[in-house]
């Protein structure tokens, strides 16, 4: 009868009729975590926020000597959401591994299982309890839950530095918007009173058509050229005010915060660091999109590796326990137990081809790594030297423009001497001095320029300058 028992409580155990079973976690059931996933742990557990500012490299921001511009990169670390996604994207993959590490090691499942049975013949029922527990491991003999362990943690690192690009590129991004703002501040400053001069010249045409001293049609186009002027005007701030739209989103502020966003005048900015003419070679393999690109080839390696190893046969062991017994008190005795411990050899001799193609497809992806790897390699080269050349050529253009600026300020200063001593028309001066005005536009475009260019180079080096 007991025998007939048991073995009705194991069959209702290895079917799952009406038998709760609670899975119980391996990784969870140790206090020390594994060899390997060590550094992750420690590297997954960070209490500040210290490495994000290391990514961006805040000593360099700190050559433009501009509070305001540090504030509002502090406030993107802390508050742009593309970077809170970089990270939260880091944190799944890093899960990701830990669940394929967990594969590595054994799974162990327990219940507990109530059965009421009826026995042929009898006239009445009888109660049991049982408790099964089945543990199963796959011997890893020829490591390809190892590999594929190792190709997840590839993914991990790949994603951390997928984190480092956002952070440069965001705070390139913060720089640059910034550095356009104090531009475009400067320019409407100008346009302005370009904008107050043509209004001025219009009037002195008017009053002289009035008394019939120009013509009609000077009259008309002293009105449109101050029409014109009024036009750029809109534009410059429309431009300015979605900047100021642009760095709100960039450090996690609502669009209708334009208000608050402060900033130097263009006057005031001065760039202290010391921009390289040439970068070793040494700088741009730390690029993290080329670190990356490393990252992939040997993680395409790995998957090529796993896919060989389908070929070979898989090793596992399954152990079971079951304790049964009428009543609860005596359900964890031995003369209810049933034991079981058995292995299998499994191998997979005809899938339809499924496991060549597979090689084929890991060996297709390897190659195309590979090829996406000696690509970014030019692309990083070809990215240092385009700013190398805009800082060099934007640096000669701005030395120009200053010496044009420079000689248009001492022809309006002439000018307005002979303004004074009454040998040309107020009319003339204004002409004069709005060149003047057009040339300062000039001097600030191309200072900011030179700022971005130089932000530029800091995300093409990976922001190690």
């Amino acid at each position: 009868m007991k025998k007939v028992l048991t073995t009705l409580l194991l069959a209702s155990f290895i079917t799952m009729n009406a038998a709760p079973v609670f899975a119980i976690e391996e990784v969870k059931k140790s206090t020390a975590t594994p060899k390997q996933f060590k550094s992750m742990a420690k590297k997954n557990k960070k209490v500040s926020n210290d490495y994000k500012y290391a990514y961006v490299n805040m000593n360099w921001w700190g050559n433009f000597n501009d509070e305001n511009l540090n504030s509002y990169i502090r406030r993107a670390i802390e508050n742009n959401y593309d970077l809170k996604m970089a990270t939260l994207a880091v944190e799944e993959y890093y899960q990701q591994t830990r669940a394929q590490f967990a594969n590595e090691l054994p799974t162990i499942s327990a219940g507990f299982s109530p059965n009421l049975l009826k026995m042929p013949g009898a006239t009445n029922t009888t109660g049991a309890f049982a408790v099964p527990a089945i543990a199963q491991y796959e011997i890893d003999l020829f490591l390809k839950n190892r590999d594929k362990t190792k190709a997840s943690k590839k993914l991990w690192e790949g994603s951390q530095l997928d984190e480092r690009s956002v952070y440069i590129s965001v705070a390139s991004a913060v720089g640059t918007t910034y550095l356009n703002i104090v531009m475009l501040d400067k320019i409407i400053e100008l346009q302005e009173e370009i904008v107050k001069d043509r209004k001025e010249i219009y009037d002195l045409m008017v009053l002289s058509h009035s008394e019939g001293l120009v013509s009609t049609a000077d009259t008309v186009r002293a009105n449109k050229s101050y029409i014109s002027g009024n036009t750029d005007l809109i534009e410059l701030k429309k431009q300015r005010e979605r900047m100021l739209h642009q760095m709100c989103v960039l450090i996690g502020e609502s669009p209708e915060n334009t208000d608050t966003i402060k900033r130097a005048h263009l006057d005031e900015l001065n760039f202290t660091g010391v921009i390289p003419t040439e970068i070793a070679s040494e700088v741009i393999v730390q690029r993290p999109d080329y670190l990356k690109a490393e990252k992939m080839v040997e993680k395409a390696g790995i998957d090529v590796r796993v896919a060989k190893k389908e070929f070979l046969p898989s090793i596992s062991l399954t152990g079971l326990a079951l304790f049964n017994a009428h009543d609860l008190g005596s359900i964890f005795t031995t003369r209810g137990m049933l034991a079981m411990l058995g292995g299998s050899i499994m191998y997979p001799f005809f899938t339809g081809g499924s496991r060549f193609a597979n090689l084929r497809i890991k060996k297709a992806e390897y190659e195309r790594v590979l090829q996406n790897y000696y690509k970014t390699n030019l692309t990083a080269i070809q990215e240092v030297n385009d700013s190398l050349v805009s800082i060099k050529m934007d640096r000669e253009k701005m030395t120009e423009t200053e010496k044009q600026a420079k000689l248009e300020k001492a022809d309006f200063g002439y000018n307005e001497h002979k303004y004074n001593e009454g040998t040309i028309s107020k009319l003339d001066l204004i002409q004069f001095k709005e060149n003047l005005l057009t040339i300062d536009k000039l001097v600030a475009q191309n200072k900011i320029d030179c700022f971005v260019d130089y932000i530029g180079l800091y995300k093409a080096v990976g922001s190690n300058l």
